[in-house]
């Protein structure tokens, strides 16, 4: 039996401390969370709760100690606050005695009797007095409220303003649901929707894409033997639906510069329905190798995986009908599944900015005459999304927008691309431009 408080603050703490993602973390430990039945759930809800609330909950621990010297508390010590809080205000089925006493003997057994005490201290001042404030100021009260550097709200409320802000947050700070994507080539949608009904397990359709699902039962969908036989792959709508502006066709010859772990490759394979050549570079072997267990998993044959950096892949000639760059972005858009992402904003937007200007330059080269060229992220940023696009079309006066209102369905396009709101679509953040290089 597993300490769930125990292990929970030893993933907070690598995240926090050293920028680890807690995915890997948790994927690493999977054996030993298999072996916790229901208990592995809290485990879970730890983990990515305090990670997504965790300036939320230093503001409000803030208040039951000495601020000045709050400031200066170790952060080993201060996670394991941050677990007892999270157990007080945002779970329901937690007795607040239990919450209190496992999180103060987690920390006697981490740190001694002191370090307990202190935490014991900080959680039982916040049961006598839970009431506090928020700063009066728009950008602060946000940002700790929700639980976000300041300078992302701030950019959000100049795209989007207070409501849309808000909502945003809100979304981003629930528990996501699970996304599926249904394999043509092995099934159809209403017959999978059917075998899914029979076990009990509701699944719905996601109303921007015929081929995808969405569920809350993810552990039942993820557990049912109709994955490992290849009936549907995981994979987020935004995501399925940059493949779907793409419009991959039986025997075209397509390339995939950024592939991995392959979600988008395997469903352009399956719509090209296993013909023609798909090519999937990226520059991760142990990305390249999880996409060719997919392809296996699927039964997928026209993909030829090459574990190589994009930008050296060659030899450079238009031969391509279409190329897709997923290109690495700052991730925004993913911020309710990877919820470390917002703590990691001491990337150098400068040098992601110039990486996915090369990506353009580089994939473009790729393409043949009225071939197409695809770009897309997962962020919401729009230096990173419409300006990159607009830069990349002055300089290329060769290549012209296809606007994605006549591919896709009209709520998820704007002025040309495709553009996914997660409040809005119920989907990741997702942005996508279909270009077609003219004569």
């Amino acid at each position: 039996m597993i300490n769930v408080r125990l292990e929970a603050y030893k993933i907070i703490y690598k995240v926090i401390s050293k920028s680890i993602f807690s995915d890997k973390l948790l994927q690493q430990m999977s054996k030993k969370i298999k072996s916790a039945g229901e208990e592995s759930q809290l485990l879970y809800l730890l983990v990515k709760g305090v990670i997504k609330m965790y300036k939320n909950l230093d503001y409000i621990a803030s208040f039951h100690t000495d601020k000045n010297k709050w400031q200066n508390t170790n952060l080993k010590f201060k996670i394991l606050i941050y677990i007892g809080l999270y157990q007080l205000i945002y779970t329901d089925n937690i007795p607040e005695h239990a919450a209190v006493n496992e999180t103060v003997d987690t920390a006697k057994k981490l740190f001694g009797s002191k370090v307990a005490n202190f935490v014991n201290a900080v959680l039982r001042s916040y049961l006598r007095s839970p009431e506090f404030a928020y700063p009066e100021d728009l950008i602060s009260r946000l940002s700790i409220k929700y639980s976000f550097p300041e300078d992302i709200i701030q950019k959000w409320l100049e795209y989007w303003g207070e409501d849309d802000t808000t909502k945003l947050c809100k979304y981003y700070n629930q528990a996501p649901k699970l996304h599926f994507r249904s394999n043509h080539l092995a099934t159809d949608p209403d017959k999978l929707k059917k075998y899914f009904e029979r076990r009990n397990i509701q699944i719905h359709k996601h109303e921007f894409s015929e081929n995808m699902f969405v569920t809350d039962q993810a552990t039942a969908v993820l557990n049912d033997v109709a994955f490992s036989e290849g009936y549907f792959s995981i994979q987020d709508t935004s995501a399925a639906l940059v493949v779907e502006l793409l419009e991959p066709k039986m025997h075209e010859s397509i390339l995939d510069l950024f592939a991995a772990p392959g979600g988008k490759a395997t469903y352009i394979s399956e719509l090209m329905v296993d013909t023609g050549e798909l090519i999937a570079v990226d520059k991760f072997p142990n990305k390249i190798k999880k996409l060719k267990q997919a392809m296996e998993r699927l039964k997928l044959t026209n993909i030829t995986a090459i574990a190589e950096d994009a930008f050296n892949y060659g030899p450079v000639a238009p031969a391509f009908d279409k190329v897709l760059l997923d290109v690495p972005c700052s991730g925004w858009g993913v911020f309710q599944k990877k919820a470390e992402l917002r703590w990691q904003q001491n990337q150098n937007i400068k040098k992601l900015l110039k990486l996915q200007e090369n990506a353009l330059k580089t994939g473009a080269s790729f393409v043949k005459e009225n071939g197409f060229l695809i770009y897309s992220t997962c962020t919401l940023n729009q230096e990173e999304n419409e300006r990159q696009i607009e830069k990349f079309l002055a300089r290329n006066k060769m290549f012209k927008l296809i606007p994605a209102k006549n591919i896709l369905k009209s709520g998820v396009t704007d002025n040309g691309y495709l553009k996914t709101l997660p409040f809005k679509h119920n989907m990741d953040g997702a942005f996508a431009a279909k270009m077609q290089k003219i004569d």
